[in-house]
Formats: structure tokens, sequence, C-alpha cells
């Protein structure tokens, strides 16, 4: 690895981006090229880090649905950071280009559909590698888990989960969420599948039910609950031996439910997707109004050590899912550039070690709790013994 490799972040305007260049910086990252259609916004973003004693930042229009575009901006960097999209229409596009120039990739989304555009195309070129679904959620839902499963569990068993909050929705994720209705999962299928569970080593179709007004650890006030498994939580379940995982989406917010609710009406009916995605953005705003905006992950873990029966709560608070999505991101470009993760293509739960990806989000300020409890007995918040 040379001295300053150059990371090319793509999307460095938007939510993810903004946050992954300054991540990078705190890291120690200092060669950085800043991409998205918007070079005006991109000067903003690299002025912003100089003002912040960041140094400067080189600025590259490129446009990721155009793959000379593309390529033109990988050319000369050792890792491309993808945070942007929509994922489920861009798929392996960046990392193709990033691997077609000889750079690394770690894409903060990617899932199983870039997954299996990749593994189409062949093998990665050799002392390449590709990692996908570095972020909140695919993630670090699945590696705050594999976290969880280390502290006092020599067998976990069941595990229920429940994320979600409060935040604005960006033109990027209302687009996935749209695109999430009929793709996003494996083999061209639709993005996870609601009211499932895993039950004794299976995906379990309406083993679970909806519910409205429930109320849930860590979060404010009654929300609704949507039962939800997609393929990283199948993966996490098979990971970790469990013979059952309930995975609840939490919606405190009523507008953004309901207008997910008539999403699939309206996509069947032949609406505009543009237009569906401003409405879904709109309800968000409208939700958030008067609140502070928040997300939390909250996760119960259930199991033995020593014939005893096991269990521990682990509770994670930020105000900002973006932020925390730009911290996974830039880890694995850290570990990438370290030489810490073998050439291929992997998830990221897969290949990030959980300790280290716990001990960055409790120090560098993208969560504002972080609380572990034990069955039977008090809160114990991390932020108390000083590590926040």
């Amino acid at each position: 690895m040379s001295r300053h490799p150059v990371i090319g972040v793509l999307g460095a305007s938007g939510a993810v981006g903004r946050a992954a260049v300054r991540e990078l910086r705190a890291l120690g990252h200092t060669a950085l090229r800043l991409g998205g259609r918007r070079p005006e916004a991109l000067h903003e973003v690299a002025a912003s880090e100089a003002g912040r004693g960041g140094g400067d930042a080189s600025v590259a229009e490129v446009d990721a649905d155009d793959p000379a575009s593309l390529a033109r901006f990988a050319a000369g960097c050792a890792v491309v950071l993808n945070c942007a999209g929509p994922t489920y229409r861009l798929r392996a596009t960046v990392p193709a280009a990033a691997l077609a120039a000889g750079a690394h990739c770690v894409d903060v989304a990617g899932d199983d559909p870039a997954a299996e555009d990749l593994a189409a195309a062949g093998s990665a070129p050799p002392g390449l590698s590709v990692v996908l679904s570095a972020g909140t959620l695919p993630g670090l839902s699945g590696i705050l888990p594999r976290w969880l499963a280390r502290q006092g569990h020599s067998r976990a068993t069941a595990l229920t989960a429940y994320c979600g909050g409060l935040e604005p929705c960006t033109p990027t994720v209302a687009a996935d969420l749209l695109l999430s209705l009929s793709t996003g999962g494996a083999d061209g299928a639709a993005y996870g599948e609601p009211l499932a569970a895993w039950r004794a080593g299976r995906k379990e179709p309406r083993a679970l039910r909806v519910a409205e007004g429930a109320q849930v650890p860590g979060f404010p006030g009654r929300v609704a609950v949507q039962p939800f498994l997609g393929a990283e939580t199948e993966r996490l379940a098979y990971h970790l031996g469990l013979d059952r995982l309930d995975w609840f989406n939490v919606h405190p917010g009523p507008r953004v439910r309901s207008t997910l609710n008539e999403m699939p009406g309206r996509i069947a009916e032949g609406a505009d997707r543009e237009e569906l995605a401003e409405t879904l953005m709109l309800a968000a705003r409208l939700d958030l109004a008067g609140h502070t905006p928040y997300y939390v992950m909250d996760f119960h873990l259930t199991g033995s050590h020593l014939g005893r029966r096991t269990g521990r709560r682990l509770t994670v608070r930020t105000s900002s899912s973006y932020r925390l999505t730009a911290a996974v991101g830039t880890m694995a470009v850290t570990a990438v550039l370290r030489g810490e993760i073998t050439p291929g293509v992997h998830y990221a739960t897969d290949v990030l070690d959980p300790d280290a990806v716990v001990d960055r989000i409790r120090t560098g300020g993208s969560v504002e709790g972080f609380d572990l409890t034990e069955d039977g007995a008090e809160s114990t918040d991390m932020a108390e013994e000083g590590t926040l």
C-alpha cells in the first residue's frame, strides 16, 4: 500500500457520503477524491472539510449510470467507497467499474443483487476485494448481534430485534424502498419476506403479525412493528446457529407507515415512481416535524453458558443512521487498505471484526447511547464508563 492511497467517495455530497468524508478524515485518510453529479455540492463538502483542518480533496463530476464516467473516476483509486444509489438499480455497477480500474470497492449497500452480478461476472481480479452491505442495515444489523453473542453466551439460541426510527428520508432511500417491493432479494425476488421468522433452522412464512401501537424497548411512545425476514437476517440466524429469530422493522411515524402500506397498490396501478418517492419523503418530513431525529437498534439474545440460561439486551441509539452507515463503510475501507480482508467478494458482516466495529462506533461519536443489559440486572450504559 502506498503512503497516501487515493480513496474515491462516490455520492460524496449525499447524507452518507458527507458523513463518510468526515469519518475518513478522522481515521487519518488524507487523499480523497469526491465524486457525484453536482460539482458545486462536492466543492462545498471539500471546502467544509478543509475548514475543519481536513486538508484538500479533489472533486470529480461522475455519473454512476455512465460506465465511461465511472471508469474515469475509479482510475488511480486504491479503493472506491460507494455511497450512491439507488442500490437496487445500480446493483454491481460501481464494484465492477472499480475492479476494472484495479481498485478495491466498499459498498455501503449492495446486497444480494450486487453479489449475484459479481458472481456471474467471475472471480475478482487477483489481489482485489469487494465488501458489500457495509452500512447500518444491512451491515451493523448483522455485526452487533454477532458481538452480543460473544458477551457471556457459549451458545446463542434465540434473538429478537427491533430496528427503526424517525429520520429524514433521502431520495436514494425513498427510491430503494420502492424498488425493494419488487426486487433486492436473491434470484430477482423482492427484498425479504414480511411476517416471516426463523424457526428451527429454517424460514417460516407468516409466523408473526403486524402490531400497531406497540411498546418496544428503546423506543419512546407507541410504535408500529412490521415482522420482516431479510437475507442478511437469515445468514445471521444460520451463522449463530439460532433456533428462533424474530426481526421487526419499527415505524414510529404514522404517515410513513400509512404511505408504505399504500405503495404496493399504487405501483400496481402504474403510479409514477418519482412522485411516489416524493410522497414518501414528505411523509417522513411530516412525521419528523417537532421531533428530534433518532434511530434505534435493539437486540435481545438468549442462550446458555456452562449449563445456565443467559440473556442480554443491547440497545444502540443514534441521531443519524446515515452517520452510522458512514462509520461502518469507512471502517471497511480501512480494513481493506490494511490488508485485513482477503481478495474476493464479501459481505461486511463476514469480514469486519465485531469488537473493532463496536469500539469505533462507541468512541467515534456516531452513537449517543450504547446500553448492555443482562436479564435480571440493571442497565449497563457503556457511555458511563468513559467510552463516549
